[in-house]
């Protein structure tokens, strides 16, 4: 007599085909070690905007912070504590990208045509005009010197002043295209991915145009940037992770998966000391290697915190932010011991 499978309603069977599901997504992932400790502490600030940018002044205990919504706080005491500050651009609505400082000079960026500049710390802040024809909206800024900046627009063109403002000289010919992120290094070259991920471009001083970079797999790009010794990083959808092998950022390392099979996503990297490296990314996620990114580590300490975490920005060994949305900013904690569970 043959066998006859039961009957089994509809309900029944999806609840199995649910359960072998989550087993075999669990089959797939590997557990990440924790961190022994976490070194972050969040800071409470009374705000839903999503934080763009940290710079301090001369002083290391003045800094200030911008982001959406025309959101700007001051820290007078290192950043453990911070003051909202107003500055008045009328009926218009604003999104600030960026903050930087050179001394007591300094520099804000933001849309739709914002340039705002200091001499004075941020006692004063007043607003540089920018021409109509400007390609793009400003999104990114650099201090580097008295009365000097270099300024960069979300389509990639690159200009410079030398007389706090006043005159802008074009560096690059040519625009790049809308871009997601564009990270400078500190020597001067850029790298942009463009707004849908498909390819990268750079730039290096004393080139007219930007060179484009097709992408080394299937993965789209996240962003990327710039670590030790000038050497190119990028964060690919998923949460992939790898390293250019040459200066001119064709080649590339292995693969690199924090998590493995990714299950977050991954949105930006930052050198605490040259081995020691940090990424952070959507729901809390936050991980640190002490090996150059060879193995990795979860700091379980933020995992609860309800927001992506879209910059990690170390300003020193000593001195690091994590900027988030909804008003989250961590802080690093120095005396706090980093290290990894065996």
């Amino acid at each position: 007599m043959p066998f006859k499978f039961p009957s089994l309603k509809f309900e029944q069977l999806k609840q199995l085909v649910l359960v072998a599901a989550i087993a075999v997504f669990c089959v797939s992932c590997s557990h990440v070690p924790d961190l022994a400790f976490n070194p972050w502490q969040e800071i409470a600030l009374e705000t839903d905007s999503t934080f763009a940018d940290i710079a301090f002044t001369e002083d290391p205990n003045h800094g200030w912070l911008v982001g959406t919504k025309e959101t700007i706080f001051e820290t007078t005491d290192g950043g453990d504590t911070w003051e909202q500050k107003l500055i008045d651009l009328g009926e218009e609505k604003a999104s600030f990208s960026a903050v930087s400082f050179s001394g007591n000079e300094g520099w804000i960026t933001g849309k739709p045509s914002i340039l705002l500049h200091t001499t004075d710390g941020g006692q004063t802040w007043a607003r540089i005009p920018l021409s109509e024809k400007l390609p793009g909206a400003p999104y990114s800024i650099i201090a580097l010197g008295p009365q000097t900046a270099e300024m960069i627009t979300d389509l990639g063109a690159i200009y410079k002043t030398t007389n706090g403002g006043k005159n802008w000289k074009a560096l690059v010919e040519g625009a790049v295209g809308v871009a997601r992120t564009i990270q400078r290094s500190p020597d001067g070259r850029y790298v942009a991915v463009s707004a849908r991920g498909n390819f990268y471009s750079t730039w290096a001083p004393g080139q007219t145009e930007w060179t484009p970079h097709n992408r080394n797999s299937s993965r789209r790009l996240q962003t990327m940037g710039y670590g030790k010794d000038g050497q190119l990083w990028l964060l690919a959808r998923g949460g992939q992770l790898q390293f250019s092998t040459d200066p001119d950022a064709e080649e590339w390392s292995d693969v690199i998966a924090p998590q493995d099979k990714g299950s977050w996503g991954l949105l930006d990297l930052s050198f605490r000391t040259p081995e020691e490296v940090w990424v952070a990314g959507a729901s809390g996620n936050l991980l640190m290697s002490q090996d150059g990114g060879q193995t990795w580590a979860k700091d379980t300490g933020v995992e609860d915190i309800p927001a992506n975490l879209y910059r990690v920005v170390f300003l020193s060994p000593e001195k690091g932010f994590v900027l988030g949305q909804d008003g989250i900013l961590l802080k690093y904690n120095p005396s706090a011991e980093v290290a990894m569970v065996p």
